[in-house]
């Protein structure tokens, strides 16, 4: 192996990570100037195109994806390493990068961020809250957090909340004088507020009551991207809503919001951290697992 292309193999492994030139020069502190050299280098070097390029974006084309998946576990194999070397007087320390889903930064990871940080002051902590599933290892992540259901089989899983349920909540003031919704498909005589993902789908609302289960495609006047705006509306009197039980509960026991349909809300899977199996844990990351994992 030439180990003179290590420090190209990094940097195009950064600019995949991040998107694009100016992002990867941010996080590796050099200039763009520098990140497109050492990319054109690379290419040169192997013979290939490794990212496709327009005025405005850039792709990993299929051959870089390729070296992709074989290079961001050798690097994360240096990562273990040098994080050894630093372990050497018993401290915790090295960059962890986490891939979060807007509603788990804000329920599970916000309130106890700061106490993380001062038990490990060591660790650069980086989260990215995002909505969409991206593959951890070809984004140089550590590791992500979603819903055990959608985690995939071929990582490590460990639990980090509670079974959780959804809530379907109005305020008071928009249920009244109205007939209290007693089977899902009532809820298509309302105006329901809908959320649509960053993948472009809007959610149909899945409810599921002994051994009846029901997808449904609500109706209703607004389509909103982000959980926060969707609870906002529902306060406000916009319609029906659903939402994880967790962003509604302070509203629902102030009286603010009245649940509905509660017995068609089963518990589902709650929140994992995932992480490819490899031969060794990085600290960091088994810091992070100690630290947050659920223990009920």
């Amino acid at each position: 192996m030439d180990r003179n292309r290590l420090p190209q193999l990094a940097i195009f492994a950064t600019v995949a990570a991040c998107g694009g030139f100016r992002g990867a020069a941010r996080e590796l502190g050099i200039a763009p100037s520098a990140v497109s050299h050492a990319v054109s280098s690379l290419e040169a070097a192997l013979g290939v195109r490794l990212l496709s390029r327009t005025t405005r974006s850039i792709a990993v084309t299929e051959e870089g994806a390729l070296l992709l998946r074989r290079l961001a576990p050798a690097l994360g194999e240096i990562d273990l390493a040098l994080d050894a070397v630093k372990e050497v007087n018993n401290r915790v320390a090295g960059n962890l990068r986490l891939s979060v889903p807007p509603f788990a930064a804000h329920w599970l990871l916000a309130p106890r961020l700061a106490a993380f940080s001062r038990a490990y002051p060591g660790v650069v902590l980086e989260i990215r809250v995002e909505e969409p599933f991206n593959d951890i290892v070809a984004a140089g992540l550590d590791g992500g957090m979603r819903l055990g259901e959608s985690v995939e089989p071929d990582m490590i899983a460990v639990r980090m909340s509670p079974p959780i349920r959804a809530s379907i909540i109005a305020s008071p003031e928009y249920l009244e004088g109205k007939a209290m919704p007693l089977h899902p498909r009532q809820l298509l005589e309302h105006p329901c507020i809908r959320r649509r993902f960053a993948s472009g789908q809007i959610y149909r609302w899945e409810f599921e009551k002994d051994d009846e289960e029901l997808v449904l495609d609500v109706r209703g006047p607004l389509i909103l991207g982000d959980d926060r705006l969707v609870l906002e509306a529902a306060l406000d009197g916009a319609g029906i809503a659903f939402v994880l039980e967790n962003m509604a509960s302070a509203a629902i026991a102030e009286g603010r919001l009245r649940r509905i349909l509660v017995d068609w809300c089963a518990p589902f899977p709650g929140v994992y951290l995932y992480y490819p199996s490899r031969r060794q844990m990085r600290p960091a990351l088994r810091a992070f697992i100690d630290f947050f994992k659920y223990t009920g």
